[in-house]
């Protein structure tokens, strides 16, 4: 069963300027997420950024919550060695997929500047 679906768009030019600041990438992603950002191209690095930035939002859109509902850090967009896309969650994140009894799933796009999250939690059940 859906519990919840949700969706966002983020601009790889934002992304770019963002990505200059330590305290951004601290505060914004986790440990994996800055280790995939670190090892991709700057024009990479940027859209890969701006992907899990969407998938952060669109996971908490699914979830019922607003953007700060959660440590930002604490959900993870990774990348499966065959490029499948993944959520990665952690401390407050994933106590709340367990009280939920749910898994979240995820999709990620980049096109002409804008990278895309589609994000579903599903019931375990």
């Amino acid at each position: 069963m859906i519990l919840g679906i949700g969706t966002d768009l983020c601009r790889v030019e934002r992304m770019e300027k963002s990505l200059a600041s330590p305290a951004f990438l601290n505060n914004v992603f986790g440990p994996e997420e800055r280790a995939l950002l670190q090892g991709l191209a700057p024009h990479r690095r940027a859209e890969s950024a701006a992907a899990c930035f969407a998938a952060k939002e669109a996971f908490l859109k699914a979830a019922g919550l607003g953007l700060g509902g959660l440590p930002l850090a604490s959900i993870q967009a990774l990348r499966r060695q065959s490029g499948e896309p993944y959520y990665q969650l952690s401390g407050p994140a994933a106590a709340l997929l367990e009280e939920k009894g749910a898994r979240a799933l995820l999709s990620l796009s980049h096109e002409a500047g804008l990278a895309l999250a589609f994000a579903v939690l599903q019931s375990r059940e």
